[in-house]
Formats: C-alpha cells, sequence, structure tokens
C-alpha cells in the first residue's frame, strides 16, 4: 500500500510503483478530496478520518498484514490506523512523514487560517499560488508536466476549495495524540528523508528513528521533500530492499 500526502496524491508514486509491481501485488489510492477522489464542501479530509477510511479500506481489499509506504501526512495516516485503530502491517516505510511537533509551515498555516479568503482568488492567481507551493517541495525542481500534474486537480471549481479546505481541517493535535506512542511500534521500520527538505527538516527524520524502536534512517542526498520526484531510482532501490521479505509476485491495482 503506497499512501500519498499532502497536497500530492497518488500520482508522486507513479514510478516506484511501477518498479515494484515486479515483485508485490502493489496498491495506490487517492485519499478522500485528493487527486481523482470525490471532492465536496463539507468532506471530512481529516487525517483522523483519512486514517479510518485507510483502516477500512484495508478491510475492503481483503489485505491482513499488508507492507505500507506512506509519504508526508500519509505518514500520519498510517501511523494513526495502526496505533489507534488496529490496522496491522507486515513493516512500514515513512517517508519524510508529518509525524513528530512542530509541523506546518508558517505559508501552511496562513492559507489555512484564510481559507475562506484564499478560495475567493481568481482561478489564475489561485494556480500561480498553488504552482509556487507544490513547486517548493522539491530540491533540484520540477519538470513543467510533472508539475501540471500536481496542480490541475487543485484548480478545478471543487478543487480550488478543496485545496483550502484540506489545510483548514488539519493541524498539530492529529499527531500529537499519537506522537508519544511511537515506542509501541513493534515492526520492521524504516525512515527515509530528503536531506534537502524544507518543509520537514530531516533533523525530524534522525528524532523519530530515535522514538521506533529498531527503526533504521536512511537520507537521501539532493532530495527535497518529494524524494519520490527528486531522487525516485535511489529510494525505489532503497523501498525494494526494505520490501523484499515481503516480496510476492503480482500485478500492480
Amino acid at each position: 500500500m503506497l499512501l500519498h500526502g499532502t497536497p500530492f496524491s497518488s500520482y508522486v508514486w507513479r514510478g516506484p510503483a511501477r518498479a515494484l509491481a515486479g515483485r508485490h501485488r502493489v496498491y495506490v489510492w487517492d485519499m478522500p478530496g485528493f487527486g481523482m477522489s470525490e471532492m465536496r464542501q463539507g468532506q471530512d479530509v481529516t487525517l483522523g478520518a483519512q486514517a479510518r477510511v485507510f483502516g477500512e479500506l484495508l478491510g475492503h481489499w481483503g489485505l491482513e498484514r499488508p507492507a505500507v509506504v506512506a509519504h508526508d501526512f500519509g505518514g500520519c495516516v498510517a501511523l494513526r490506523a495502526t496505533l489507534l485503530h488496529g490496522a496491522r502491517y507486515e513493516r512500514l516505510a515513512l517517508v519524510d512523514p508529518v509525524a513528530l511537533a512542530p509541523w506546518g509551515s508558517p505559508t501552511y498555516r496562513l492559507l489555512g487560517e484564510h481559507g475562506d479568503v484564499f478560495g475567493r482568488l481568481p482561478p489564475g492567481l489561485h494556480r500561480a499560488l498553488v504552482r509556487e507551493y507544490v513547486g517548493s517541495a522539491s530540491h533540484p525542481g520540477l519538470s513543467p508536466d510533472v508539475l501540471e500534474a500536481l496542480v490541475e486537480p487543485w484548480c478545478t471549481e471543487a478543487g480550488q476549495a478543496a485545496f483550502y479546505r484540506q489545510i483548514a481541517q488539519n493541524d498539530q493535535r492529529f499527531t500529537d495524540e499519537i506522537e508519544g506512542r511511537y515506542g509501541e511500534l513493534e515492526l520492521p521500520v524504516l525512515i527515509c528523508w530528503g536531506e534537502e527538505d524544507t518543509w520537514i527538516p530531516r533533523e525530524k527524520g534522525r528524532q523519530l528513528a530515535g522514538l521506533v524502536p529498531g527503526a533504521e534512517l536512511r537520507l537521501v542526498a539532493g532530495a527535497g521533500h518529494l524524494v519520490q520526484e527528486d531522487a525516485p531510482a535511489e529510494l525505489t532501490v532503497a523501498l525494494a530492499d526494505f520490501l523484499r521479505p515481503a516480496a510476492s509476485l503480482g500485478t500492480a491495482r
């Protein structure tokens, strides 16, 4: 299971998913309110809701003890699902996860606090804001086609409202509720972190690795927060090595 973060979608996993599908059955999904999933007024897209949905999705697909790979706030979703809702994983890889306080850049907080104002921006200004914000997640910079693919879901009428909605609904309380329980994790854990991550500094990776029993930390040189885009080969090799004990032939889903 590959989990994305914000403001992204399963699109960021397209390369690693194809590579891993040679030895694993790979599942990807767009969380409610993201990518190609439903976006609607009044929708609950909090990290708490996403964790419950994820646990239900594992049951719906009949997945018992899957290997889980989670990026950004997908890390919080995966951690909440196992620590609070009893989801069981064979192993867990966390890629630049939202897991430790404090998190949320000044820009993120500003957008969340004034979502009603930003939601009324003219479409062109909104698109420019989202492009700048998404682009800042990469250290070397995203190619125009990749940047456009990540930005486009947020630039429809429903998408513009959804972009600010998901920021406004999420804050640090969702990690505060579980941060003290990371020592309870009893499974293999890999933590990958882009050395040039300006969204969540690599020091958080070292801190998290110290809280999770037996966790392995791998720093990825030259990569920012979007390690999947900045260093796809290095990340895929690290994940393939970590997942090998759980390998099983299958097809991508």
